[in-house]
């Protein structure tokens, strides 16, 4: 069954403490442990809830990961460190409570719309409308009585472009990957756009695009997280994300990508980039 991230990831006030909640973050946006978008998500909901006062909207937010985080009770801690008319900028400190230091930390900037010229200079790569492409079902085992990796529960997911990474026999390409993403549980605002805060989860995966290069028979890996920037550009009322991505480069055991998400209605709704730590799996 899906789960709700809006619910997953809200949080409550620590009564007496300003800038200070807590959530119980639970194991249903995990891959092995919560997903580092999932966790960049609670930290701006806490910072949204620190500003209170919706004509804010976020613009940008960069977050480094410290430490792995397990699913279960998490402290977040908020620092207001400019506000201004037009914009808030503010960070987030997060940690499980089961921690004495800082997992992750986000720097965001929330502001108001203003006046000014609107210029687009990209556009979405040809590939098949959703409806069109291809299921992705990715190979799990069951794990403790549950479905490895419980995140993909929470999607539909299609492939749009390049292969599927677990099947041998396609030849290695261009490091871009590009795959259609639509929540299985609507994450919408009162006026029916697409929540913000759910960019960051799709957003934070990007490393397909790398075994689209080293091809099925390259050598295999993990790529946890050392950050993850997210900048929020148009509302989109869309049911369904394209994910595009781009992995530059690789080297020295570190990797550097970045990401447009699309809407269906052919709206730019943000662009991400993120920095990659390569290692060999552990199973």
């Amino acid at each position: 069954m899906p789960a709700d991230l809006a619910l997953d990831t809200a949080v409550t006030p620590v009564p007496g403490s300003p800038g200070h909640y807590t959530t119980n973050l639970p194991d249903a946006w995990s891959w092995h442990l919560p997903s580092g978008g999932v966790l960049m998500t609670v930290a701006l909901r806490a910072i949204e809830a620190t500003i209170a006062d919706a004509t804010f909207r976020p613009v940008s937010a960069t977050t480094v990961f410290c430490s792995p985080v397990p699913a279960g009770p998490l402290d977040i801690r908020v620092e207001l460190l400019r506000r201004g008319n037009a914009a808030v900028q503010a960070r987030a400190a997060l940690r499980a409570q089961s921690s004495s230091e800082t997992d992750l930390e986000v720097s965001a900037t929330f502001a108001r719309e203003r006046p000014g010229f609107d210029l687009l200079d990209t556009a979405p790569p040809r590939v098949p409308d959703p409806e069109e492409a291809p299921s992705i079902v990715e190979p799990r085992r069951s794990v403790a009585g549950r479905s490895e990796y419980p995140f993909l529960d929470n999607f539909d997911s299609r492939l749009a472009l390049g292969h599927v990474w677990w099947k041998p026999g396609w030849p290695a390409g261009s490091a871009r990957y590009a795959r259609w993403m639509r929540y299985k549980i609507p994450q919408r605002l009162a006026d029916g756009t697409l929540d913000p805060f759910a960019i960051p989860p799709i957003a934070d995966l990007m490393p397909p695009a790398l075994r689209q290069k080293l091809g099925p028979e390259g050598p295999h890996f993990h790529a946890p997280s050392l950050d993850l920037t997210v900048h929020f550009l148009d509302p989109t009322t869309s049911d369904w994300h394209l994910v595009s991505v781009w992995a530059r480069r690789a080297r020295a055991g570190y990797a550097t990508a970045e990401a447009e998400v699309w809407g269906a209605d052919g709206k730019l709704t943000a662009y991400a980039t993120q920095t990659m730590f390569l290692r060999k799996p552990t199973r």
